[in-house]
């Protein structure tokens, strides 16, 4: 018995000593807390943690530093709790603390941030949206700049969702043109949608990527559904474009079908429930369009990020098919390197920026390379492997830098070569003289046929001695003394 109530009284004691502890350890913890640097950080001090990210703003300093230091704080009394100094409802207040300044910290962040800090946290992935309106067969390298930094997303475990809209096609979007585009046929729709799938997951990780089609929800709206998304916005609010705005002026006609288009692809948004909408800076309008409509229907707004937009290789205007100034991701190898070797000069580092996936290191070698005066073509040679490799096999790549050498390099063809587009239904040169002549390179098949016979016309480089010598799409003609065409098979 009395061995019985000794243990209670020191059970009774050490529990009395425990909460001593425990009044004293919170007290001190509290001390530590107010006491750290962070709550005593002057102005000073503040702007001196901001000027380490120079788009840091106030509160996004001060929060950087109130959490740096809770950090430093909780590993301390987290080594003291392991090590039974501090007791487990002191290290839960103050771990609440320390949540709490996460948050505010969070709060300071840009949206697209906390976006990414809650996707962290709950372990819910990103809703990322790219709309892709199948006006042409053939995807380009401009297209490719977006989809490049949605697959970077899309290995960092986020939902990409591709919408084709086969829908919107056929009002035409009216971005940047001085007149209205001509709306699509459902078949022309229809072929250049499977096109777009087929390209799309030369980039993109085909079991990771929802691709959806807009007319699956927009056809099923009603007129009264169509009047109340008509009624968010305001005709000044879409004069406010551009493109509306000049036409305006102008006095070009403008459709009144044309003002939903952007209606249309900002309910695209609202359907996804989409976190981030990518779009290069053209679709500015439209993209924050979608966040005013995701607001109207209660929804948080996407954020936005707009991608740069590539200049075509003639230096000047974007890259578009109906330019011809464009790179297509399908094409042939041959003709990839060939093309990105007439990339301007000027615009290197850009097509390296944009259309690789170069390391900053690397990209800053060639940038005091060329600062430093080496031949721009020998950073092109480089930039062309580079982006041929990305779509095309080592062996493929090796082989178009191979002939570019043979043909352009060693024989000393021109870089700018004219496209001659060709059926080749026989592989011979008897399947470019229609070409020839509708392209204005000769009068006629039979001044082509005498020219070959006095040896005027050459095959990279190499005499050419009769029309059934064989061509492929690539090979570069050399008719008469100055005229340089390269093949594109079609």
């Amino acid at each position: 018995m009395k061995e019985r109530e000794m243990k209670e009284t020191e059970k009774e004691t050490g529990e009395m000593e425990g909460m001593e502890k425990h009044t004293t350890t919170t007290e001190e913890a509290k001390t530590m807390e107010e006491n750290s640097p962070a709550a005593e950080m002057t102005k000073d001090q503040v702007w001196e943690e901001a000027r380490e990210n120079p788009e840091m703003t106030k509160d996004q300093a001060l929060a950087e530093a109130r959490v740096r230091e809770l950090e430093k704080l909780m590993q301390n009394l987290y080594e003291d709790k392991c090590s039974g100094v501090v007791p487990q409802p002191v290290f839960q207040t103050l771990m609440g603390k320390y949540e709490a300044e996460r948050a505010h910290k969070a709060a300071a962040l840009p949206e697209l941030e906390q976006k990414v800090a809650r996707s962290i946290s709950t372990g819910r992935p990103l809703i990322i949206k790219f709309g892709m309106d199948p006006s042409a067969p053939d995807i380009h390298l401009g297209h490719a700049v977006p989809l490049r930094k949605l697959k970077q997303m899309q290995d960092l475990g986020h939902t990409i969702v591709i919408v084709i809209g086969d829908f919107t096609a056929k009002i035409g979007d009216p971005t940047g043109k001085s007149k209205g585009r001509k709306a699509m046929t459902e078949q022309e729709v229809f072929l250049n949608a499977q096109t777009y799938q087929e390209q799309i997951f030369r980039i993109l990780d085909r079991e990771k990527t929802q691709v959806r089609f807009n007319g699956e929800w927009l056809e099923l709206l009603n007129l009264n559904e169509v009047l109340q998304l008509a009624s968010t916005v305001t005709v000044a609010r879409m004069l406010e474009r551009d493109d509306f705005q000049n036409r305006f002026r102008g006095g070009i006609p403008i459709g009144l079908h044309e003002f939903f288009y952007p209606l249309m692809q900002a309910y695209d948004s609202v359907e996804l429930k989409a976190d981030l909408e990518l779009g290069g800076t053209d679709q500015t309008f439209n993209i924050l369009m979608g966040r005013q409509l995701q607001r109207d229907r209660k929804q948080e707004p996407q954020a936005a990020m707009f991608m740069p937009l590539l200049e075509g290789i003639d230096g000047v205007e974007k890259m578009s098919k109906s330019l011809g100034n464009y790179i297509g991701i399908s094409e042939d190898a041959r003709t990839m390197f060939i093309k990105v070797m007439q990339v301007p000069d000027a615009l290197i580092v850009k097509y390296f920026e944009l259309a690789t996936d170069i390391l900053p290191e690397d990209l800053d070698k060639i940038k005091e390379a060329l600062a430093d005066g080496c031949n721009p073509r020998d950073c092109k040679l480089v930039l062309a492997k580079t982006i041929t490799s990305l779509y095309h096999s080592p062996e493929d790549t090796a082989e178009a830098e191979n002939f570019f050498r043979e043909a352009f390099t060693d024989r000393k063809v021109p870089d700018q070569a004219e496209i001659l587009e060709a059926v080749l239904e026989s592989g011979t040169l008897f399947d470019c003289v229609r070409p020839l002549v509708n392209a204005g390179i000769v009068e006629s098949g039979a001044q082509f046929r005498r020219l070959i016979a006095q040896g005027g016309v050459q095959k990279n480089g190499v005499r050419v001695n009769q029309l059934e010598e064989p061509v492929q799409s690539g090979d570069v003609l050399k008719v008469g003394k100055r005229r340089f065409v390269q093949v594109k098979m079609c």
